[in-house]
């Protein structure tokens, strides 16, 4: 399939900005690699009126944080008429929202670690004091605290001593006007990453975390050499298969398309614990889904080809029912 005007769109207003627009060049660069005529372009107040009257043949988002992985940007597309690679608004908007994922997966028959979802105003109306301390009471220690919407870790910590939380919540209110607290599972942190091919979702190798002094913040991520990353996890062979077949459960359950990225952790006897789903997931020099893409022997610059030539496809077929 000939592609022409490809617009891959990064960049945007969140607190991740600097982080997609590195993965917006990576894309690009690989694009361009498999000769693919590429645009970057950032989410601004231009956008609208260069889609209008120069509409793209379909649209890469590598949008991060609030309207990148919320679903509005791709509302916007969708009104456009633009086709554009992953998942549909409504999907993004529930895997956005942190407790409704939990949710919707453990309904789907996978394991999430015991939480509660509260928003900033029910420390002030209730006091932060008696609030915090029924969590205490019903969640135990260590506790992981962060934001019920957002990635890249922040505002997210672990709390290990009951005099850290009520820092640990300030810190996640920064970032957010909710904080998920849950029931801290310690164990191999891993990232299963799905793409679907041939009309199927199909995990890629998981990727096994090892962060310095076991924070997987937003230091760990984004800077090389910070944090070791092992491809594939060293787990066992029916936990791989739990895992792998955990992030395509999550995958379908969400009603996610195109790729993905599920965050989970396994704990020592083997069991997989579902902690979030990505829907645009990182492509830097130190994001998980490149490295699952090379360890299952494919070029990233020929997977988002097939990617956008899929989403075409698909509107062609649409446009002829």
């Amino acid at each position: 399939m000939e592609l022409g005007h490809v617009v891959v769109l990064a960049g945007g207003l969140s607190h991740e900005r600097e982080v997609s627009l590195r993965s917006g060049r990576r894309v690009a660069d690989a694009l361009r690699s498999v000769d693919v005529p590429v645009e970057l372009r950032d989410a601004d107040a231009t956008l609208l009126d260069s889609f209008t009257s120069d509409p793209p043949d379909a649209v890469f988002p590598v949008l991060h944080g609030a309207a990148g992985e919320d679903g509005a940007i791709r509302g916007v597309l969708e009104l456009l008429g633009i086709p554009y690679v992953g998942a549909r608004p409504d999907a993004c908007r529930v895997a956005w929202d942190k407790p409704t994922a939990k949710a919707v997966v453990h309904r789907a028959g996978l394991r999430t670690p015991a939480s509660v979802a509260l928003p900033k105003e029910v420390f002030h109306d209730l006091g932060a004091s008696a609030v915090l301390e029924r969590i205490l009471n019903h969640l135990g220690l260590p506790l992981f605290v962060k934001p019920t919407q957002g990635g890249s870790a922040l505002g997210a910590s672990v709390v290990r001593e009951a005099g850290d939380l009520p820092a640990a919540m300030v810190g996640c209110f920064a970032y957010g006007d909710a904080a998920l607290v849950e029931q801290y599972v310690a164990g191999t942190e891993i990232a299963v990453s799905v793409i679907e091919r041939g009309g199927e979702p199909h995990a890629l190798p998981a990727v096994e975390i090892v962060a310095p002094g076991g924070r997987y913040d937003y230091t760990a991520r984004y800077d090389a050499g910070d944090t070791e990353f092992v491809t594939p996890a060293r787990l066992s062979d029916e936990a791989t298969a739990r895992a792998t077949a955990a992030a395509v459960t999550a995958h379908r359950a969400l009603g996610l398309r195109d790729l993905s990225r599920t965050d989970l952790i396994v704990s020592p006897d083997g069991e997989v614990h579902f902690l979030e789903v990505n829907v645009a997931p990182g492509m830097t020099e130190t994001s998980l889904l490149p490295r699952a893409v090379s360890a299952a022997d494919l070029d990233l610059g020929e997977l988002c080809r097939d990617l956008i030539e899929r989403r075409l496809t698909s509107r062609r077929e649409d446009s002829r029912d």
